[in-house]
């Protein structure tokens, strides 16, 4: 049995999540959803999927389903109080209300353990994701010790289940909390109130009211007839354009509740190659697709040939050899072609030649006859066959000709029971030719609906030109972090939940757009600042040692956090010596006798700068003044002890591949190369950071975010960290 969860990325059903985590069921979690949608599961067993719907309705099904024994208590009673709890919950999302519950709770509390029975239940978990779920807001209150029972009987449930509720907190919870808090709970509150049909349903001027201003709708499309393709062709990886159609295709899929089929268009076998069948469905997977099939236009070959032959039989297809530069030309000139009034005997002679892959066949190609007068030029007589000896990838050599792409999509879409074919605004023109393709092979009409392709700023989409990067070595692959594909932005540092919030604000849209990239690295920003730990580095190069006098006369160690307003992110071991190191350009900026703090210790005073002859800060001495005000000192410096315990790093930058903000039509990408894009900086990091796990990411305090690519292996092999864009301007180390 399968469960996916749905929910609005900004309001995600805490509850429900911490519970099934708990629980120890899995859910597949598609944050998906428009602003204020209520939280659904989708429950598929077999051939049956089940819908259920609210917060509450989730939270109690997670409960009967779970093997945790009393999670909705031991007897109807209990059910029952269970239920009150449950009810109460919402007060906290409440500003004015907030301590009142607080302080309510804690007087129950005073001689219980749990809110009901002497087990852990659903009420306990409502009310522990309510007050984590807002946040700074209630870590406040928890320092403050101001509600001893309440802190006590949170502290136990998130002590006892640390490492579910943990990971539930770092994925859906900052520091401010929820995105909207218990917008889902309002949700669901607003539409109880709306006006119903007699069987229940919220009538359609309701939805209309409370639908989000960011919804779209299909054309004549009806709830559980609706099918969809996302149709990729295996020449290259899943880009971020590639990745707004798909998760378009997701949206409306389930939307109308339909199908999603994932269709590999496997009709150019010289650009094609089964490894970027796998990497596609490994990126498809990574956005959280779920599909219902996979197919290949390969699978339709045959099926095409016969209808290409019905076409020429019919008069409305024929064999031409014109030369491809000549038949380019007379296309623009709306010239027809010698051939075009050819008998379909003479065509079908040359049919078979393209069949046989003859030397003859190799000068053909098949063209549809539909009207070379058409101001519309891809309606002028298009070509529907090429030869092509080059094995296939999944079909080997069995066939010598292969459709194109405006002959088979048109056939296949048709053949799959596609109702709406999504397709970017660049293929606008070629709306007409679909259609009029579909009218001559006498199949059922397919709705396009359009949306704008995603264009970003200073880069390439061009799967032909990203190759080329990767054959000429001006990048490590197609998963290199300088790469627009999905593997290469995850690998950089980007949470796909940030690209999936990116790409679903923007809708289908269909204004042409250029897109910043610091949009969707701020948006990653607010995802990771608040649970990602924190480090300490110093930039190898010129780095500066300070002697403390009054310093430790012996090493010692304490345990601070990895982060201190998320506990999650664990703890780390801080040593503290009479000797440490800064980075130059701190030191440059330190004055005689000025009053500095050195983070997670306290405040020195410098007494002595030395120099050497260039003028360059060599050393500096100082004493401690603990007892100084943080708040006093203008510099907060970052330092690591003199130890042998230290780490090597590589703090890995990048740049956009090309100089030009937008490549316009005519331009050649070559001619705008940006010769330097990867830039590597040697660095000393805390011992701490030897634990580093590959694809973690942590914050360098003071130096911003980093992605750990190579994790510690040996003492002579540095750490590389690739460093992740805040939305700001671009990371310059100190």
């Amino acid at each position: 049995m399968e469960i996916k969860l749905s929910f609005a990325a900004d309001s995600p059903p805490l509850p429900v999540l911490a519970a099934s985590a708990v629980a120890g069921i899995h859910l597949a979690v598609d944050p998906c959803l428009p602003s204020g949608s209520i939280p659904f599961f989708i429950i598929s067993d077999g051939s049956e999927r089940l819908k259920l719907n609210g917060t509450l309705v989730l939270l109690r099904y997670i409960a009967r389903v779970a093997g945790i024994q009393n999670l909705y208590g031991k007897n109807p009673y209990e059910s029952g109080k269970i239920d009150e709890w449950l009810d109460y919950t919402p007060i906290f999302s409440s500003g004015s209300e907030f301590e009142t519950g607080c302080s309510n709770v804690d007087s129950y509390l005073l001689k219980s353990t749990f809110l009901v029975g002497h087990d852990l239940s659903i009420a306990d978990v409502a009310l522990w994701s309510a007050l984590a779920g807002t946040g700074q807001r209630w870590e406040s209150l928890r320092k403050s010790k101001k509600y001893k029972n309440l802190i006590r009987w949170y502290n136990s449930i998130t002590s006892e289940y640390s490492s579910p509720l943990n990971t539930v907190l770092g994925m859906y919870v900052g520091k401010k909390g929820l995105g909207k808090p218990d917008a889902i709970k309002l949700r669901e509150q607003e539409l109880e109130h709306q006006p119903k049909t007699p069987n229940g349903q919220i009538n359609d001027k309701a939805k209309a009211v409370s639908r989000s201003t960011s919804e779209i709708d299909l054309p004549d499309a009806n709830v559980g007839q609706v099918c969809l393709r996302f149709a990729p062709e295996p020449s290259g990886y899943l880009h971020i354009g590639h990745s707004k159609a798909a998760l378009l295709n997701k949206y409306f899929a389930e939307k109308y509740k339909g199908r999603l089929i994932i269709r590999f268009d496997d009709t150019n076998p010289a650009k094609e190659s089964s490894e970027f069948v796998e990497n596609l469905l490994k990126d498809i997977e990574t956005l959280g697709i779920v599909y219902d099939a996979v197919t290949y236009t390969s699978d339709y070959f045959p099926d095409l040939m016969k209808m290409a032959e019905d076409l020429i039989h019919q008069g409305k297809a024929y064999i031409d050899d014109t030369p491809r530069e000549q038949m380019q030309k007379e296309r623009m000139d709306g010239i027809e072609s010698q051939c075009r009034n050819n008998s379909v005997d003479k065509n079908i002679e040359l049919w078979n030649e393209m069949i046989a892959g003859s030397e003859r066949g190799l000068m053909c190609c098949l063209r549809g006859k539909l009207d070379m007068q058409d101001p519309n030029k891809s309606l002028r007589d298009p070509v529907y066959y090429r030869c092509n000896p080059i094995p296939h990838h999944r079909i080997g050599s069995k066939y010598k000709l292969y459709p194109t792409y405006d002959f088979a999509c048109p056939f296949v879409d048709a053949v799959e029971g596609i109702t709406h074919a999504l397709r970017s605004s660049e293929y606008h023109d070629r709306n007409a030719q679909y259609h009029r393709i579909q009218d001559d092979m006498g199949v059922k009409r397919v709705h396009i609906y359009e949306f704008s392709r995603l264009n970003m700023v200073y880069t390439l989409l061009s799967k032909r030109k990203l190759l080329w990067f990767v054959q000429n070595e001006k990048v490590d692959g197609w998963d290199d972090p300088r790469f627009p594909t999905v593997q290469g932005i995850v690998r950089r540092g980007l949470k796909i939940e940030a690209l999936i919030q990116f790409i679903l604000e923007q809708g289908a849209s269909k204004n042409l757009n250029l897109m910043e990239w610091d949009k969707l690295w701020t948006i990653n920003k607010k995802i990771i600042d608040p649970v990602c730990p924190r480090h300490t580095a110093v930039i190898a190069d010129r780095r500066v040692l300070v002697t403390l006098i009054d310093g430790p006369a012996m090493p010692f160690v304490r345990i601070i956090p990895r982060h201190k307003k998320y506990e999650g992110a664990g703890e780390k071991c801080t040593t503290y010596t009479k000797r440490i190191w800064i980075d130059h350009g701190d030191a440059e900026a330190i004055s005689a006798d000025e009053e500095v703090t050195f983070m997670d210790w306290g405040n020195a005073i410098i007494k002595k700068i030395e120099k050497d002859e260039a003028g360059n800060v060599t050393h500096l001495t100082g004493v401690l003044h603990l007892e100084g005000s943080v708040k006093a000192t203008k510099l907060k410096l970052t330092w690591l002890p003199e130890s042998d315990e230290l780490i090597k790093l590589s703090l890995v930058e990048f740049d956009y591949l090309i100089t030009k903000k937008k490549l316009e039509e005519d331009e050649d990408f070559v001619d705008v190369l940006n010769p330097c894009t990867r830039k590597e900086t040697l660095a000393f990091g805390d011992s701490n950071m030897r634990n580093l796990q590959h694809g973690e990411i942590l914050q360098l305090e003071r130096k911003g975010y980093f992605r750990c690519d190579v994790p510690f292996f040996r003492s002579s092999k540095p750490v590389i960290l690739f460093a992740i864009p805040d939305g700001r301007q671009q990371t310059v180390f100190r």
